[in-house]
């Protein structure tokens, strides 16, 4: 058996997530097919993890196994960039060691969500522009809070099949980009919802609607009910994914997607 590694990005606008489901079209599923073609093999991709529905990757890490080694990865990599739509790409395909997996070898990940602050016609789709003002600096020093827990049942889907709600946030900060907010989050591993949860709530504090102890108590408080609403999705790239150099060293250039 051969294992290799996909290094891919996708705009999520027309896909109801990563994973596939029933009724519903998935960037997994497109894949599955696309290397179905490509490769004459049934296989299955296994992503590094889900994205929600309208959410994109500027860079993205699946697996597959086929029982025969590709021979020619060039005209493969060509013939499945043929058969996919132009809103999803494949920079590579590479071999690793089947011990390697794209979602449980991962040692970090990290999002990016756009936020703009003044209207414009183009880019509408890739960024969440606000009816209200934000406090700039508010917002920073409340998702400093974040390293403060490693307990994010606040900012969690319900009812998800994750055995447990800590993650260990690495970063966690606002950048101002010319016309943008940029926050940029990474942790060893997120929860369902988690980003966009923690997103809309420092929203509520950038507005004035929740102080900084406000934000601390609703950490504590481990009810998602407890929580802003979740920031829409359009805005939201998954745009880095890390692993093990002795597992899999990645080559490419990985940039800010907008």
């Amino acid at each position: 058996m051969h294992r290799y590694f996909i290094e891919m990005a996708y705009n999520g606008n027309k896909y109801h997530g990563w994973q596939v489901q029933p009724n519903a079209i998935s960037v997994q599923e497109v894949m599955d097919d696309a290397l179905l073609k490509a490769l004459r093999q049934q296989v299955h991709v296994v992503g590094a993890g889900r994205t929600d529905t309208g959410v994109h990757a500027s860079y993205f890490v699946a697996h597959f196994d086929s029982e025969t080694p590709i021979e020619d990865m060039d005209r493969v990599l060509y013939k499945i960039n043929r058969i996919l739509h132009d809103d999803i790409v494949v920079y590579t395909i590479k071999e690793v060691n089947t011990e390697a997996h794209s979602r449980f070898s991962a040692s970090s990940r990290k999002y990016f969500y756009y936020i703009k602050t003044q209207k414009g016609p183009f880019s509408n789709d890739l960024t969440h522009r606000p009816y209200h003002e934000l406090d700039f600096e508010m917002m920073n020093r409340a998702a400093q809070i974040l390293f403060e827990y490693d307990d994010f049942t606040s900012f969690s889907k319900l009812h998800t099949d994750t055995k447990t709600n800590f993650c260990k946030i690495m970063q966690a900060e606002w950048i101002k980009q010319a016309d943008k907010m940029v926050f940029v989050i990474k942790a060893d591993r997120f929860l369902r919802n988690m980003v966009r949860a923690i997103v809309g709530t420092l929203m509520d504090i950038g507005r004035g609607k929740l102080s900084i102890d406000e934000f601390r108590q609703i950490i504590e408080a481990k009810d998602r009910g407890a929580a802003g609403a979740s920031a829409p999705p359009q805005a939201l790239f998954l745009a880095d994914i890390e692993y093990p150099q002795e597992l899999f060293q990645s080559q490419l250039t990985k940039i800010p997607p907008l």
